[in-house]
């Protein structure tokens, strides 16, 4: 993007206390808790609520603090463009995207993921969460049950331009006195919106209005909420972790801090135990005592790297690679899912669009000001969505090409359409449409192809590998495409800018290999099931199945992926998660 124009520090973050920068500057390396990874932000906090706990994070990437890309909620896009805050990894070559690689983000931050991604606030449907308590058989992870988390999650917040939010949410499924924040936009798209809108109204049967998605009803379309708090980012950094928290006597935070593998291995009540976890600042290896649990946030790709370092995984892929094998668990890095995302644009006689702030200088700097004196306008949002649509497919359809229904039930959708106010072509105005399969079939993994812990572990998505994924996109574009025809977008849309309409299946199916992208959802490597279940990684209380003082809390415990942006997902994990450590030590 344009060079910043204006100086913002008077916005950037303090210092705080008790993140520290180098080993060197911590009081001591043993602690009741050792936190890997990003999602323990969440853990970490609610583990300190008791003074008697003392807990260790140790993040690999860099601090946040002044990070004013992660700072304004327009500048995704830098931030994302910015390898020194991305692990940069890239997939195995795709066979269902014709031999495509796919660029992996993966924040190398504190905040995690919740530090760089889009924003998106989106719980899913109840059946997926009920779909969780059946399939590993603790009604704890049922959605009545979950509620009350996303609840201690969210502090709902005013919109930054204090708009009449009347009918563009439901009050009664959000909470006001959580930590996260969550709003509306605060920048209006008055006519892009009455669009979307209008459509609603003349097409009600194929794309009814739904006042809440977040409600655990999501089909519909409706107002896209963000975790966005007074024009700014609300990450787990930002929230979790903020003053209030961090300078609390018994929370440290070390940033530079690659964690390796888990050592010195012994064996309690029967079952494989860790004492330490070794990692490395500067090139320097170091280890922290966990004197009571260790607990593994690293996320999808970097969760079961750690186990697979650390002698957990199938033993003959660990023994192949001169690793020994201290836990034979078949199913860490398998059933590795993301969602697939195809997407499509539309020229249009509007200057209304968010295509110019990224052609113009002047207009990005203006905007930039605006948020540096106010922080509100543009930039106080996430610069992309302004609605989003969860919809199903005619089940007929899925039994007539021999398909099971993917969807966790009757309530949940097959597929997202996010509507963008902009077309992503280099002139012009534009607006576009994304197609996300939210329940995929097809599976992946995430494993290793060397000892040493600082190679880039090897990640396959399986992207489209199962035929009905691809079958729900091509189902999915017609759809759309009715939706681009109501009367109302009669004289705003001039053109597409590739024409998907008559296109045979065959030249479809081609072109959604051949462009399609992730929606950056990974989850599922190291999944979740029955307590005796034969597979799975972790138990219900997500404790890793046959060790003791082990547990995980992050997306790689989900074990399908949720119908939802996975961020409001993996917060109620980890709230979840702290109280379930909580039960096993007060």
């Amino acid at each position: 993007m344009f060079t910043r124009a204006l100086v913002t520090s008077a916005y950037l973050a303090p210092c705080f206390c008790k993140v520290y920068e180098n080993v060197a500057h911590l009081p001591g390396l043993s602690y009741d808790f050792v936190i890997v990874g990003a999602a323990g932000n969440v853990v970490a906090n609610r583990l300190t609520e008791n003074p008697k706990f003392s807990v260790l994070v140790l993040e690999a990437g860099l601090s946040n603090e002044g990070v004013i890309d992660s700072i304004v909620p327009f500048l995704i896009e830098d931030l994302l463009a910015q390898p020194i805050y991305d692990w940069n990894y890239t997939t195995v070559p795709q066979p269902g995207l014709n031999g495509r690689n796919i660029a992996i983000p993966r924040a190398f931050i504190l905040g995690g993921c919740t530090a760089t991604n889009v924003m998106a606030y989106t719980r899913g449907s109840a059946e997926d969460y009920d779909r969780f308590a059946a399939v590993t058989g603790d009604p704890g992870w049922s959605w009545n049950r979950l509620l009350p988390y996303f609840f201690k999650n969210e502090k709902w917040t005013e919109p930054t331009d204090h708009h009449n939010t009347r009918g563009q949410l439901n009050p009664a499924v959000h909470s006001t006195k959580g930590i996260n924040s969550v709003s509306l936009a605060g920048f209006p798209w008055p006519i892009f919106s009455r669009h979307v809108i209008d459509t609603i109204r003349e097409l009600p049967e194929e794309w009814p209005f739904n006042l809440d998605m977040n409600s655990g009803k999501p089909l519909g379309v409706g107002w896209l909420q963000s975790t966005i708090g007074g024009g700014k980012r609300s990450s787990s950094a930002t929230s979790y972790l903020g003053p209030q928290f961090i300078r609390r006597e018994n929370l440290h935070v070390l940033l530079h801090a690659q964690v390796t593998k888990l050592v010195n291995p012994s064996q309690v009540g029967g079952k494989l135990a860790f004492g330490d976890v070794q990692f490395s600042q500067d090139g320097v290896l170091f280890t922290a005592k966990a004197g009571k649990e260790i607990i593994l946030s690293a996320g999808a790709v970097g969760t079961p790297s750690i186990l697979l370092h650390s002698g957990i995984g199938d033993r003959k892929t660990l023994t192949g690679l001169g690793i020994a094998s201290l836990l034979h668990l078949p199913s860490v890095g398998r059933n590795a899912s993301d969602q697939p995302m195809f997407n499509a644009a539309w020229f249009v006689n509007s200057n209304q669009t968010l295509d110019p702030i990224h052609h113009n200088t002047t207009l990005f700097n203006e905007a930039y000001a605006e948020w540096n004196q106010t922080h509100t306008g543009l930039f106080a949002t996430q610069g992309g969505p302004t609605h989003i649509a969860w919809l199903r497919l005619d089940p007929q359809s899925f039994a007539l090409n021999n398909f099971t229904d993917p969807s966790a039930g009757p309530n949940s959708p097959h597929f997202q359409v996010i509507f963008v106010p902009r077309g992503f072509q280099s002139t012009g105005n534009g607006i576009a449409a994304g197609i996300t399969v939210v329940n995929p079939v097809s599976r992946g993994s995430v494993t290793i192809n060397s000892s040493n812990p600082f190679d880039s572990p090897i990640v396959d998505f399986g992207f489209l590998q199962s035929k009905i994924d691809l079958f729900i996109i091509r189902q999915a574009i017609p759809k759309m495409l009715r939706f681009f025809k109501a009367s109302t977008w009669k004289d705003y849309i001039i053109a597409p800018v590739v024409d998907l309409e008559y296109l045979s299946d065959d030249a479809l199916d081609e072109l959604i290999r051949n462009s399609a992208v992730s929606a950056f959802h990974m989850v599922g490597t190291a999944a979740m099931s029955a307590r005796n279940a034969p597979y799975g990684v972790v138990d219900p209380d997500l404790l890793v199945k046959g060790a003791n003082g082990l547990r995980i809390i992050d997306a790689s415990v989900f074990p399908f992926i949720p119908s939802a942006n996975t961020q409001a997902p993996v917060y109620v994990i980890a709230e979840r998660g702290a109280d379930l450590v909580k039960a096993s030590w007060e």
